[in-house]
């Protein structure tokens, strides 16, 4: 067959973006097609508006409470919300002309096309635009990355209320005074420590017992009460019943999953958080022969569907919805694609991150699923408190946990909260997949002071575990040392 392109890439998302420039770079005629505008969730309703948020109030948090630092401020701070979004839509469009421009990619070789797509058969795709109706193209390969939605939870009244979901969040011209949040996972807890900074009272609902509920349930109760303490209500374990609206005002009816104690809470605004749904149904993927699964579109671990030449990518594929994720299997899907190389997905070390303040992150196994599995391992924790950089900067909430064989220092997956946890977390992902254990990452020269020397402090607890009475006394004996021996009674112990 006389194929248009090599490779068509439908949605232009993070994954999206990434499948069609690795494609072009390597020789492929690419075809790109996004229904809206490049850039995708990231750009335009995640982590670019959100984190810029994230850094108008954590202004407004430092100023509030600079005397700690020896700088008076005199009154309260007036947040102006308009200028603040002002800024969160300069910064996105900013990124967008950086990085996301369909200049950007048409330079590298890649045809643009806007349009709603959708399959035909294995090799043919329908681009329908509301302009100039409907056109075909045929394409050898296929990469799939249209991202995900937001949920609307079946909650009775819902559908009748004026509420939002990231995607309408960062439109808000006016500051709500009054912020519900359902859910508590990554978006319900980074968005709600950024309004209640800037002046916002906010309640957050969840059914769960914990917030962040995939984060290690000793960091995320920390985090928990240093929210609190800034003001942020949690109503955990509360089932929402009922939502409602009138003149404006938002009612949230909630059940306490424990005692059947009913609570009604009233705000201006709410944000609904409750998860993502992949973006699916338009595809006509039953022509194609693409098999899906209840979170999204079946692949193997070269991102490769049930049609050899069709692979997925990013939050369409139902696995973790991150933005580097997504551009880790796009590069996956395109490599092995184009390359006939067995490139695979890396599953085991995947890292993840809530910007609050502090941060939490993780990578690799969990400490649940390492019980799960009656793995061997030992936890060796060191607090932010003791790390001088975080002393200096007054940022000493927090713990650094990993989670590695007593024997050899193999590391199976790290828990961090505190400053710069993002960071750090990737240190402990880098030595994972290059097996460097507990002694190479203490035995690695760390400069000082730095937040990163937290994570050697860490490592050095292998070496503490290591401490013996008995070869500290041969030591004594054989070379005459005088000391005292350690005290090794407490294996929790912190040095």
């Amino acid at each position: 067959m006389n194929y248009d392109y090599d490779v068509t890439v439908i949605g232009g998302g993070a994954a999206g973006l990434t499948a069609a420039g690795v494609a072009a770079s390597l020789g492929a005629k690419t075809a790109l097609v996004e229904e809206k505008k490049l850039g995708g969730d990231c750009t335009w309703y995640g982590c670019i508006p959100s984190k810029t948020l994230l850094k108008a109030a954590k202004a407004a948090h430092t100023i509030r409470h600079a005397a700690r630092f020896g700088i008076e401020t005199h009154g309260e701070i007036s947040i102006n919300f308009e200028t603040v979004m002002r800024r969160v839509h300069e910064v996105q469009q900013q990124i967008y002309q950086e990085a996301d421009a369909p200049e950007i990619y048409e330079k590298m070789g890649v045809t643009v096309l806007y349009g709603k797509a959708a399959f035909v058969d294995e090799h043919t795709i329908t681009i329908e635009t509301g302009q100039s109706g409907i056109s075909t193209l045929q394409s050898k390969n296929v990469i799939i990355a249209t991202g995900s939605r937001p949920i609307t939870p079946p909650i009775p009244g819902l559908e009748k209320v004026s509420y939002v979901t990231n995607e309408q969040l960062f439109s808000l011209k006016k500051q709500p005074r009054q912020l519900l949040i359902l859910g508590a996972g990554p978006i319900g807890i980074e968005m709600g420590q950024a309004f209640c900074r800037l002046g916002s009272k906010v309640h957050v609902f969840d059914a769960e017992e914990h917030i962040l509920p995939k984060d290690h349930p000793e960091l995320t109760a920390i985090l928990q009460k240093v929210l609190e303490q800034e003001g942020m209500t949690f109503h955990l374990q509360y089932r929402v019943t009922q939502v409602d609206e009138m003149d404006g005002i938002i009612t949230v009816t909630a059940e306490e999953e424990t005692t059947g104690r009913t609570i009604q809470l009233t705000g201006d605004a709410l944000l609904v958080a409750a998860g993502r749904a992949a973006n699916t149904e338009n595809l006509n993927l039953e022509a194609a022969g693409v098999t899906t699964h209840k979170r999204g579109i079946t692949v193997n671990q070269y991102c490769q569907t049930s049609r050899s030449h069709i692979y997925a990518c990013g939050d369409v594929a139902g696995g973790m919805q991150f933005t580097h994720i997504a551009e880790h299997m796009a590069k996956i899907a395109a490599g092995t694609m184009l390359t006939h190389l067995p490139l695979q997905t890396d599953d085991r070390h995947i890292p993840w991150c809530s910007y609050t303040e502090p941060e939490i992150a993780h990578v690799g196994e969990t400490e649940a699923e390492l019980h799960a599995r009656h793995a061997g391992h030992e936890v060796y924790r060191f607090p932010f408190n003791r790390i001088d950089r975080a002393i200096t900067e007054d940022a000493t909430e927090g713990w650094i946990r990993i989670y590695a064989a007593e024997f050899d220092g193999k590391i199976f997956g790290a828990d961090i909260l505190g400053a710069h946890a993002g960071e750090l977390i990737s240190e402990i992902g880098l030595a994972m997949r290059n097996g460097i254990t507990l002694r190479q990452l203490s035995d690695t020269i760390h400069p000082y002071p730095s937040y990163a020397l937290g994570n050697r402090r860490a490592a050095d607890q292998w070496y503490v575990r290591k401490q013996s009475g008995t070869i500290v006394g041969l030591l004594q004996f054989f070379f005459g040392y005088q000391g005292q021996k350690p005290d090794t009674s407490d294996p929790d112990r912190i040095v």
